[in-house]
């Protein structure tokens, strides 16, 4: 699609100038503005980094020039790296090491380099050209990046808009999540190609029930995009339903294992609105499958499918090394355009989980599944990798940066489980020398100095002090047994 996704955007601020393209927390955001700030930035950026492609850093949550930033990136050749500003100082000082960024932008430098008017340059991605590069956690305790190429981002927009039925320039979508997590590619690219209105939700909003209520209700919104737990959190809200969101016509749901009882509750909330499960690592673009979970679904199946798979990708489940029979249990792989290249500068780490796959690009996802009339089931990690609040979290990562704190010796971090889904973070510790100060004191003392190295949904809720961890049969921590004490 080279620039055609660009194109495609910018295009609404020609036939639309003074439509509103992003609003957060009461600022908005015209299509006309949206191109001539990101023209100008990407100008601004074509001059500080001639003949250069690198990845550029873009720090920020959920501020209008977050968006200028990503399209003045593309624009000037460079694909964007999203970092939060929940994320510790550390840790964001390593991703921008890892990612070979030679510039960080934050909503004040873009807004400094946008303010004067100026043409893009001429530069443009092909295809096979990093798009946006996401850093995920990882098992080692450093993030790695996963690359997402122009053709991964196009071959999903394109599907989507292939499925859903929906009207240019009337679309509100709502986008829960952070720029740091893929789901928000499908929020928000979507609006931009449909010319029509991403309502971000800032995390002041979440932490303040009364505001985020009164942002639904002021938002007009069309397609609600989050996560099970963001739906869930909702829920609890008896005013939560069509009467505050009167224009609801679909939820878009992906990001961990979604619970019937959150669909079958929607659906009561929501008459005129459908419920549409997806499933995909950041691996493969967002999501891979999906399938609206009716009611005759959930009366057919205790366990919901994720769904059938997006057209011209191939998903198998693997038993070892011959393709599992239907209702059989094995290992999901992903083989198509939607798989990514790999993880920026470790071949070490994609040689393990991407292959050729019938000649196609795949990816081993860790993930045990299933076939069953037609439709994808998911059954948990193979690994130690969780979902939690719809971010990804490799539980040695916690691990190794617990260990990296003064005192500690070793620690376990084992998921709480609540209705079969993941509900918060456990961790087992042991340490060199007992300090003085109750239980209390010290653990306080540890999430604080986690919390330095750590983003917010990573902190574990429990911590408890042990002198050794159970065993078991091959001389290894019995993650099991531990889980079993929380």
């Amino acid at each position: 699609m080279s620039i055609e996704l660009i194109e495609r955007i910018d295009q609404w601020a020609r036939l639309a100038p003074e439509r509103v393209a992003h609003v957060s927390a009461g600022r908005r955001l015209t299509y006309g503005e949206l191109a001539c700030r990101s023209d100008a930035l990407a100008a601004h950026l074509a001059r500080a980094l001639p003949d250069d492609h690198s990845p550029l850093a873009v720090l920020g949550h959920k501020e209008p020039e977050v968006l200028i930033a990503f399209l003045g990136a593309i624009k000037s050749g460079h694909p964007y790296v999203p970092i939060d500003t929940i994320t510790p100082p550390q840790r964001v000082a390593r991703t921008v090491e890892l990612s070979g960024a030679r510039l960080m932008l934050t909503p004040e430098l873009v807004a400094q380099y946008s303010a004067q008017p100026a043409p893009a340059p001429q530069r443009c991605l092909d295809a096979n050209d990093a798009y946006y590069i996401l850093f995920t956690s990882g098992s080692t305790g450093e993030p790695k990046g996963v690359v997402i190429t122009l053709g991964n981002v196009s071959n999903f927009l394109n599907w989507v808009l292939s499925q859903q039925d929906f009207v240019a320039q009337q679309e509100v979508f709502l986008n829960q999540v952070l720029y740091s997590f893929d789901v928000s590619a499908m929020d928000t690219y979507l609006a931009l190609l449909m010319g029509g209105t991403v309502w971000s939700i800032t995390r002041d909003e979440v932490a303040n029930p009364k505001q985020l209520y009164q942002a639904f209700g002021a938002s007009g919104t069309s397609i609600f995009v989050c996560t099970p737990s963001f739906a869930q959190m909702c829920l609890v809200e008896r005013s939560f339903n069509q009467a505050m969101l009167p224009r609801l016509r679909r939820f878009f749901i992906a990001g961990e294992a979604l619970a019937p009882e959150i669909v079958a509750q929607l659906l009561d909330r929501f008459p005129n609105a459908e419920v549409w499960n997806g499933y995909g690592p950041t691996e493969a673009t967002v999501i891979v499958t999906w399938v609206n979970i009716t009611r005759e679904l959930l009366g057919k199946y205790a366990s919901l499918p994720i769904g059938y798979a997006m057209a011209h990708n191939r998903l198998v489940v693997m038993n070892e090394n011959h393709v599992a029979a239907d209702g059989e249990r094995g290992e999901i792989v992903i083989a198509g355009p939607s798989v990514s290249p790999g993880y920026l500068g470790r071949p070490d780490l994609s040689e393990k989980v991407f292959f050729e796959l019938d000649g196609a690009r795949a990816y081993r996802t860790g993930d045990w599944g299933h076939w069953r009339d037609g439709m994808l089931f998911y059954e948990g990690r193979i690994d130690n990798q969780i979902k939690l609040y719809g971010y990804r979290i490799e539980l040695p990562d916690i691990e190794a940066n617990l260990r990296a704190l003064h005192g500690v010796m070793d620690a376990v971090v084992v998921p709480v489980m609540k209705h079969g889904r993941t509900d918060s973070l456990a961790a087992f510790v042991i340490l060199n020398e007992r300090p003085s100060g109750s239980d209390f004191e010290v653990v306080n003392q540890l999430r604080a100095h986690l919390a330095e190295r750590l983003p917010a949904y990573m902190l574990p809720r429990k911590f408890r002090f042990v002198e050794t961890f159970p065993m078991n049969a091959n001389g290894k921590a019995d993650r099991r047994k531990l889980a079993e004490l929380v």
